[in-house]
């Protein structure tokens, strides 16, 4: 072919028309480069499980790692499309198990009914705990979610209720392992497609403004409280969902629910993936779960080997994997015809 009649074009020119959400599909190469990344996570995360069907170990390390990619996905929705930094990852695993614990053991329900009615049940009650600090902003909000998982590891502890410091057990499991893998890995892709369209709606454009701006969201006679609450339950519904299924994957809950793991973890991962990507904070959960298992067999020096890891990700990209790889897709180029 003679290149002096051809000339190099980025791929994503011919596709993309002005905005993010309108496109011009003219063949099957573009259509594949629209959804080539998409299949490909998806289809990825489906096979894991059958990847490892002889490792059992890292079968349950991959359940865990999607529990932290929801806490990860509710804590990039809080905090960069809302402008809420919640250090309540903790809050609402421990919530969400609890609840499904009370349900299943004391009241009898079986796991497919405890499990959503502990979902719903602790949004609802961790959203009412955070309604009256959704005046506060920045690190005041954020030190008060902090708290609430040492509250009530203290009161539990204090007045010996649900087990006290030994926890609830007896816990139904889920039938069996395939579901128990499955259950979770659907709900996460679930959850992350479902929240990449609703902040791309126009509700999501007056919660970006709520981050920006909000005394212009309120001089247009919109409800900020209204929307920020909205924002919180969205995200204590994630985290509580996995928090409930982590009670079941256990058959056990316990203080450990509040374990601090569970809100720092969830924001390293957000760090690696990065923000304000939703799909970031996945990618950052499926590097750093698996690396700190690994980092195990180190012993105590794992811990430097950590933060030496996450440093380097901070210093040399601090805009995260997923907007490095996004920039980086959109800029391959095709030869054309002049």
């Amino acid at each position: 072919m003679n290149r002096e009649m051809m000339r190099k074009e980025r791929i994503d020119r011919g596709i993309k028309v002005r905005t993010e959400r309108i496109y011009a599909i003219s063949s099957y190469r573009e259509i594949l480069y629209l959804l080539g990344p998409r299949v490909l996570l998806i289809v990825g995360v489906m096979v894991l499980p059958l990847a490892l069907e002889f490792a059992p170990y890292w079968k349950r390390v991959v359940n865990i790692t999607c529990v932290y990619s929801l806490l990860a996905l509710s804590f990039d929705f809080l905090a960069n499309y809302v402008g809420l930094v919640c250090l309540g990852g903790a809050f609402f695993v421990g919530v969400g198990g609890y609840l499904s614990a009370i349900f299943n053991v004391y009241l009898g329900l079986p796991v497919f009914l405890s499990i959503p009615l502990a979902t719903i049940g602790g949004a609802i009650f961790c959203t009412a705990l955070l309604l009256p600090c959704l005046p506060l902003r920045g690190v005041y909000f954020a030190i008060v979610t902090l708290m609430y998982p040492l509250l009530l590891t203290r009161v539990i502890e204090a007045l010996n209720i649900m087990g006290g410091t030994n926890g609830i057990t007896g816990l139904a499991s889920l039938p069996n392992e395939y579901v128990e893998q499955y259950s979770i890995i659907i709900m996460m892709l679930v959850f992350m497609f479902g929240m990449r369209r609703f902040v791309n709606q126009d509700i999501g454009l007056v919660l970006r403004g709520v981050k920006d701006n909000d005394q212009s969201v309120r001089a247009s006679g919109i409800n900020i409280t209204y929307m920020k609450g909205l924002a919180v339950f969205i995200a204590s519904f994630i985290g509580c969902f996995g928090g409930a299924y982590i009670a079941h994957l256990y058959m056990w809950a316990g203080l450990s629910l509040f374990a601090l793991d569970f809100s720092i973890i969830p924001i390293a991962s957000v760090v690696i993936g990065g923000g304000g990507t939703l799909v970031g904070p996945v990618i950052g959960s499926f590097i750093l779960v698996p690396l700190s298992e690994v980092l195990r067999a180190f012993g105590t020096f794992r811990i430097v080997i950590y933060c030496a890891a996450l440093t380097g990700f901070i210093v040399f990209k601090s805009e995260g994997l997923m907007v490095y790889m996004q920039r980086k897709y959109h800029q391959f180029e095709r030869w054309v015809k002049v």
